[in-house]
């Protein structure tokens, strides 16, 4: 896998989504404030924007959390961080009078980063501190609680029902560029972090005690990483909703294409994250005009049969 092969990608992705949609644009009118289709390319440019930085974050906090956790099939929801957001927002609507977008952010935010708090305090508690299984054991756990408590909510008020619907789906249309620019600090700062950890991520993969003959702190990778991962996957949960199978599918392909070293999986999964949220979002215009398929769905369905590929040419390679 070539970073041509990547820029290539991505710029096929961005310009159909920036031309395909319930009317097809020019080109040009991009350039020309007076063309009749200028307006609508600017607000595909910003939703195009914005799915680039989420599907990118997605990736990253799900390759981060494969290394993590030593499981390739591990994805952010596995630290609670879906949950977590989904429970915060939930009772912010129910009970805190929450109604605007950017107080949702804050919010889904905010329960994504206390639910990654508490599972690896959880993980924590006893000898060998937060392992992997740990890890894994206690976010499921969380997530489980997490959900029913979340369910319980809006079985008790229609109103967080209603306003909770469409994000829980997933999606990257009706934000505009403020949107964007309210969580590009916190998405930034999670890219670099995790990308700096990447030497990190490749020798926590040989096992903690070798890891520890390296001389690497072990503890403090696995919290920094884990901060990476809520600044990501948090701040993506709080603005589009918990889109599946991007941080699950994206890492994997790129791991099967690119071998086992972090610091070639991270930036490839961040590129190839972004355009499967973009070409995600651009499908579900026109699959069924004249309604729009959310981007969470439309992940769903075009990571499932990935996934399924994926997995099955390892098997028959005996991987």
């Amino acid at each position: 896998m070539s970073v041509a092969a990547l820029a290539a990608t991505l710029a096929v992705v961005v310009i159909g989504s920036l031309l395909i949609g319930s009317t097809v644009a020019s080109p040009s009118a991009l350039f020309d404030p007076s063309h009749v289709d200028h307006a609508v390319l600017v607000k595909r440019w910003e939703r195009t924007l914005l799915g680039l930085a989420v599907g990118a974050a997605f990736a990253l906090a799900g390759a981060c959390m494969q290394g993590l956790t030593r499981n390739p099939l591990a994805d952010p929801g596995l630290l609670g961080v879906n949950a977590g957001a989904a429970f915060a927002m939930a009772t912010a609507i129910a009970y805190l009078g929450a109604h605007s977008l950017g107080q949702f952010i804050w919010y889904g935010f905010a329960g994504a980063a206390a639910a990654a708090v508490v599972v690896h305090l959880v993980a924590s508690v006893g000898r060998d501190g937060a392992t992997p299984a740990k890890l894994t054991i206690a976010g499921a756990a969380l997530t489980a609680g997490l959900s029913s408590w979340t369910t319980g909510v809006l079985l008790l008020d229609r109103e967080a029902v209603e306003q909770i619907r469409r994000w829980q789906v997933g999606t990257v249309a009706g934000r505009d560029s403020d949107v964007l620019m309210t969580v590009a600090l916190p998405l930034a700062l999670g890219a670099v972090l995790a990308l700096a950890m990447a030497g990190a991520l490749n020798t926590l993969a040989l096992g903690d005690d070798l890891a520890r003959g390296l001389g690497r702190r072990t503890a403090v990778d696995r919290v920094v990483v884990g901060l990476a991962i809520v600044l990501l996957a948090g701040t993506g949960t709080a603005v589009a909703g918990p889109i599946a199978f991007i941080g699950l599918v994206v890492p994997h392909v790129v791991r099967r294409l690119v071998g086992g070293d972090y610091k070639r999986i991270l930036p490839f999964s961040a590129g190839y994250g972004g355009a499967l949220v973009v070409a995600a979002d651009t499908v579900g215009r026109v699959v069924l005009p004249p309604a729009e398929v959310q981007v969470g769905v439309m992940a769903t369905v075009i990571g499932v049969p990935v996934l399924i590929w994926v997995v099955s040419r390892g098997r028959r390679a005996g991987l």
